[in-house]
């Protein structure tokens, strides 16, 4: 099971989360655009620069899939690009839908694999593993690995003692994104706890912005908010437990949990259009809406990772002037950090997929994409400058400064038929529960039934 899958929670990451954070921030209005020169440990000058000895593969091609859209997947297709030149191969990028695993199930009964595929949770790549679907990486890929990971994140994209992923692109989903010019115009500051958030949000409430943005027509935003107040609250002990369903989402820890949740959710006029407008919200729309409308944005507050800046960047607003950022409050002893990322798995082996592993795992693929913003690598070789401002320098720093000591995302290590699918299990049952926030007994009674059904009764 994933009892060691990360958060990156211990007394030491989160309080070097939070006091970088706190105090770095402060500085990164006037540093956001410097160059900060320091290095750790990795060769690379940018992206031009060569860590990594790859095979020639002229006449090659691969198919590469991922979820990905947007700016993010333009993004990636230029790190695609880099791997075409140092090897002559041709990659083309297949959008895939969420559940990932679906797609690539059609995919592969209409004999047609990508070769490598983006899995966006353990629970994914254990199953693309059970149904023979995933090849072991290579020699080559699995020395860039060990070079440039620690051990906990080579941990979680293993499956039976065998190395299967390469956690290309991380996520530190415990932010709150502010309206710096709303909290200024409220007289609100950043909140360390949890009755503080609820203070900043009446004071913004009452200077007339609504506190909160949120993205629930996507479920995963909802888990997410969900898994931050938990871990905070229960503790890691009791996550884990939840994480592989030893106990039950009937147990008074979730009650805690959802009442804690509903303070926000169920506050009126604290969230954006209400429930009805919220549930309408993409996740991008919740971010644009929280930095547009100049004095009247739709809302002071959005929460989400790190990878809300490439949102942020479709809008005017400068990271760290006019958004801003703090970690999410303490709700419990300490601040929580949830992690998530995303993980290349070789689902046709070739010399050509290996390679693209290796080049996935070194320092220079995580570099090209570091540079251009709203990315975060768990790879430790990517020097802090390729970073482009002070707030997610500070935030990838906090990621590898933990070491092992992190736990994964909840949702993305369950069962996908009930953490990682539209319209099903934990995704709906936390949009009903948003619709109705008094019905915490329901909520937890829908949640253990979908459960039970997809762990197979907790076992």
């Amino acid at each position: 099971m994933h009892s060691k899958c990360g958060t990156i929670r211990t007394h030491r990451g989160v309080t070097a989360l939070a006091a970088l954070l706190t105090g770095a921030l402060a500085l990164s209005a006037c540093s956001s655009g410097d160059n900060d020169k320091k290095e750790t440990g990795d060769k690379s000058t940018g992206p031009t620069g060569s860590t990594v000895t790859l095979p020639k593969l002229d006449g090659a091609h691969l198919e590469v899939a991922a979820v990905w859209t947007g700016t993010e997947q333009a993004n990636f297709k230029k790190v695609l690009a880099e791997f075409e030149k140092r090897t002559g191969a041709k990659v083309t990028f297949v959008p895939a839908q969420d559940p990932i695993i679906n797609f690539l199930g059609s995919k592969i009964a209409g004999g047609q694999p990508p070769d490598v595929a983006l899995l966006p949770q353990p629970g994914a790549i254990k199953q693309a593993v059970e149904k023979k679907w995933a090849k072991p990486l290579g020699a080559d890929a699995l020395a860039e690995l060990r070079k440039n990971y620690s051990q906990g994140w080579q941990d979680i994209g293993s499956v039976g003692g065998k190395q299967y992923g390469v956690y290309y692109k991380a996520a530190n989903k415990s932010l709150i994104w502010y309206n710096a010019k709303a909290f200024e115009n409220a007289g609100a500051k950043e909140p360390k706890s949890w009755p503080e958030l609820l203070s900043a949000a009446q004071a913004v409430y009452d200077s007339g912005v609504t506190p909160f943005s949120v993205g629930g027509a996507d479920g995963w935003t909802l888990t997410d908010w969900f898994e931050n107040v938990y871990l905070s609250q229960a503790g890691p002990e009791k996550y884990d437990q939840l994480a592989q369903h030893k106990i039950k989402w009937t147990d008074p820890s979730v009650k805690r949990a959802l009442t804690t949740l509903a303070q926000v959710w169920g506050k009126k006029n604290f969230v954006a259009g209400g429930a009805d407008g919220a549930l309408q919200t993409e996740f991008p729309a919740s971010v644009t809406q929280t930095f547009t409308g100049g004095e009247q944005p739709k809302a002071a507050m959005v929460y989400e990772g790190d990878f809300a800046q490439v949102n942020i960047g479709d809008t005017k607003a400068k990271v760290g002037t006019d958004a801003k950022v703090f970690p999410f409050p303490a709700v419990g002893s300490s601040a929580p950090v949830v992690s998530g990322g995303d993980a290349a798995v070789i689902l046709k082996d070739s010399k050509a997929a290996q390679a693209l592993a290796t080049f996935l795992a070194s320092p220079d693929a995580a570099t090209i994409q570091a540079k251009l913003g709203g990315y975060l690598s768990p790879n430790k070789n990517v020097p802090d400058s390729a970073y482009p401002n002070a707030v997610q320098r500070t935030i990838a720093k906090a990621l590898i400064s933990s070491g092992d000591d992190f736990r994964f995302d909840m949702s993305d290590q369950a069962p996908q038929a009930f953490g990682g699918t539209p319209g099903k299990g934990e995704w709906k049952d936390l949009q009903d529960f948003l619709k109705n926030p008094k019905d915490v007994a329901g909520a937890q009674a829908r949640l253990e039934k979908d459960a039970a059904a997809a762990y197979g009764n907790g076992s």
